[in-house]
């Protein structure tokens, strides 16, 4: 396994910590008046998702984690478990929901999505900033209705349920943010 200093950090880079395999969501160095300098760092835990917070003292030694990240192609949804495909040797996987968390809400037969390896454990999927989703199911809007704040809640087919503006009808096709799970357009 490699190690890396503490000063070499990087935002993105996984590290094999005994908290657990995590990413450097953001860090800075600290050099106080009194005493040795040290690193500040924002870590997300890859597995669960949670943020931890710890400190390294600078140029302290620590494990980093090799992940893969390969496309595959989202083929359908078995029951229990979600099916891809390696687009380049037509390989099919089994990827359990627990692996996928939040992405499952915006994934769609066909769709394109990029899967974080860590040997062979699949420990997240990274997804395009957007995707374009079709609404199943959504109330007919009340014109002149403005105690929601001139929103309602639509099913999507994948169904998540979203809120959108009023005038959105059952059918259409709407652009959603994959980081914050909220409509941002008509696609």
């Amino acid at each position: 396994m490699a190690t890396v200093s503490t000063n070499d950090l990087k935002n993105g880079m996984c590290l094999n910590l005994p908290e657990g395999l995590v990413q450097v969501v953001e860090f800075q160095h600290v050099k106080p008046g009194k005493g040795g300098a040290f690193v500040r760092t924002t870590l997300k835990n890859v597995r669960t998702g949670g943020n931890i917070d710890k400190t390294f003292r600078a140029g302290e030694k620590v494990e980093q984690a090799k992940i893969d990240r390969r496309e595959y192609q989202y083929l359908y949804n078995d029951g229990t478990n979600y099916v891809f495909m390696d687009a380049g040797t037509y390989d099919q996987i089994e990827v359990p929901p627990s692996a996928l968390g939040d992405a499952t809400n915006y994934l769609v037969e066909q769709a394109t999505a990029s899967l974080m390896m860590y040997g062979t454990e699949i420990v997240g999927v990274e997804l395009p900033p957007s995707v374009e989703l079709s609404v199943a199911q959504t109330e007919p809007g009340l014109q002149g209705d403005r105690s929601t704040g001139g929103t309602k809640p639509a099913t999507l087919e994948t169904g998540y349920v979203v809120q959108v503006p009023l005038f959105i009808e059952t059918g259409e096709r709407l652009k959603i943010d994959t980081r914050t799970g909220q409509y941002q357009s008509r696609a």
